[in-house]
């Protein structure tokens, strides 16, 4: 099915999935020190809710996860704030054209780091888009199938500098899409300083009145290498939890 936003032609019927799928095995990714996911059926007595158990017409699965640490999840400024905001409510629209980068990130130290000179080359020499770029998604490389499996607690993963996070802002990007498990450093003393300056956070007990309420922040993505660098359609879905953060599937589509 072919469909047209803008003038632009995107065929639905192909779809480009870069969410990792969440499960209760070995292979499910995992960051922030936690255990794998648990997807287990229901017990009542001797009932349970498993229909190769012979006891039920029915499977009736009880899943326990973390949408930060298990798998593609996309969050609001909630996720820092001290009062409550929600993904259901901050996301209100789904679509939007998106450019994808790839970037290795720099070595700093004992670090490895996106900077914004990066970013900026990056979107200059890429093929350029008449519409504005509501969403980045950046596919860091290397870029092993081990990330989809990758268990990131301790491991000290690249991140975004707080220079990057404040040009992403500025250049007027809504949503941003990574293949990480935080766009800060893991052990960074709680400073946050790429989530603050993307989402213009600037006091976290006291809401400034231009923070980005309705931006967003997806991480633990997985773009194969196949997909080119370019411009496309981003369908970005997720599940509606009154939370911080929710699973989601972010689905590219060719233009």
């Amino acid at each position: 099915m072919i469909a047209k936003i803008n003038n632009f032609e995107i065929d639905l019927s192909k779809p480009i999935d870069i969410s990792i799928p969440l499960t209760n095995t070995d292979e499910n990714p995992i960051a922030w020190y936690i255990e794998k996911p648990e997807i287990k059926p229901v017990v009542f007595g001797d009932w349970i809710g498993k229909v190769s158990e012979g006891k039920s017409s029915t499977n009736f699965n009880n899943i326990f996860f973390n949408p930060h640490g298990h798998g593609t999840h996309t969050e609001c400024l909630g996720h820092i704030t001290n009062d409550f905001y929600s993904i259901n409510q901050s996301l209100k629209q789904f679509f939007f054209f998106a450019k994808l980068i790839t970037i290795e990130p720099e070595r700093i130290g004992e670090d490895l780091v996106i900077s914004k000179e990066q970013v900026l080359k990056a979107l200059s020499t890429s093929t350029p888009l008449s519409m504005t770029k509501e969403a980045l998604v950046i596919r860091t490389v290397p870029n092993e199938r081990a990330k989809k499996s990758r268990k990131y607690s301790n491991t000290n993963p690249p991140y975004l500098s707080e220079d990057a996070a404040i040009f992403i802002r500025e250049s007027k990007i809504q949503h941003l899409l990574i293949d990480l498990p935080s766009v800060d450093k893991e052990h960074d003393e709680g400073k946050l300083l790429a989530h603050k300056a993307f989402w213009n956070v600037k006091d976290t007990h006291h809401l400034n009145s231009d923070a980005r309420l309705n931006a967003t922040i997806t991480e633990m993505i997985y773009v194969p290498d196949e997909i080119e660098d370019g411009n496309y359609i981003l369908n970005l879905q997720i599940a509606s939890f009154e939370n911080d953060a929710s699973p989601s599937k972010p689905i590219l589509y060719k233009i």
